[in-house]
C-alpha cells in the first residue's frame, strides 16, 4: 500500500521568512504605538497563545494592551491587514522543487497531509497558496487548538486521512520538538534539511531536498514488493 505522507509547513516546504515577519511586526509596532523591539519580543514570547488561542486581532490588542497602549480599532485593523499581507506573500512564494516534487508523490498515488503549527493570518492565506490544492488533509493548529508536538495534533491528521499513523511518513524540519512529537504518535518520521537545519541532533533519518522524497519512496517500495514475492516463494 502506498503510504500517506504528511508534511510540515514552514522551513520544510517554504521559508520561515522569520526576519521579515520581525520586520513587519516592527511595522504593526508603529501603527499601534508602541515598541517596535517590544512588541517584536512579546510576539517570540507569546507564539503557542497565538498559534492555538488568538485571532490576528487579539494578538495585537492584547500584546499592545501588555505594553502601555490602548490601539483604536482602526488601528488594530490596519496592522491586521499589514500581518495578513506578510501571511499572502509568504505563502505564494514556494520554491519549484518543493511543488514538482509534491506533484510527483501524488503522481504515485500518495495521499498528501499538511500540519503546520500556524497563527490564523497563515490559515487565511493558505486557500490562495499554490500549495493548497496539493494537499488532501489540511490541520492547522489556530484551527483544532492543538499544537506540535502534542500527539493529538499527528493524530486528527491520520484521521481525516483515514489511515493508520503507523502507515504514515511524516517529513519536517524538526521546530517545535515536531519529530519527536511523530515519532511518539507512531508515524515513520523523516527530518529535511534543505530550508533550515532545525534539529541537529535528530538521530533519525534525514533527507537534504524534497525533491529526494519521491525517488526514495520509489526505491522503497521496489524493495518492499520484491521481499513480498520472495517470502511468497518460500512458502
Amino acid at each position: 500500500m502506498v503510504q500517506p505522507v504528511i508534511f510540515d509547513l514552514y522551513h520544510t516546504l517554504i521559508h520561515g521568512a522569520n526576519d521579515e515577519r520581525d520586520r513587519v511586526v516592527a511595522e504593526m509596532a508603529v501603527m499601534v504605538n508602541v515598541a517596535p523591539d517590544a512588541l517584536v519580543n512579546a510576539y517570540h514570547d507569546t507564539w503557542r497563545d497565538r498559534m492555538v488561542r488568538w485571532t490576528v486581532e487579539e494578538t495585537i490588542l492584547i500584546l499592545s494592551r501588555r505594553l502601555g497602549a490602548d490601539p483604536s480599532r482602526e488601528q488594530v485593523a490596519h496592522a491586521g491587514e499589514h500581518r495578513r499581507a506578510l501571511a499572502c506573500r509568504v505563502l505564494a512564494t514556494v520554491p519549484a522543487a518543493t511543488l514538482d516534487a509534491l506533484d510527483s508523490l501524488r503522481a504515485d498515488g500518495h495521499r498528501l497531509a499538511l500540519i503546520s503549527n500556524a497563527t490564523s493570518d497563515t490559515a487565511e492565506a493558505w486557500p490562495q497558496s499554490p500549495l493548497a490544492e496539493r494537499f488532501d488533509v489540511v490541520v492547522f493548529s489556530c484551527d483544532v487548538g492543538v499544537a506540535k508536538p502534542d500527539s493529538a495534533i499527528y493524530l486528527t491528521a491520520t484521521d481525516r486521512l483515514g489511515a493508520d499513523p503507523a502507515n504514515c511518513i511524516y517529513v519536517g524540519d524538526g521546530a517545535d520538538e515536531e519529530l519527536a512529537g511523530a515519532t511518539a504518535a507512531g508515524l515513520t518520521t523523516l527530518r529535511i534539511t534543505e530550508l533550515n537545519d532545525t534539529d541537529p541532533d535528530w538521530q533519525g533519518p534525514t533527507l537534504a531536498a524534497i525533491g529526494d522524497l519521491p525517488g526514495l519512496l520509489r526505491h522503497r517500495y521496489a524493495h518492499l514488493q520484491t521481499d513480498n514475492k520472495t517470502a511468497g516463494t518460500r512458502r
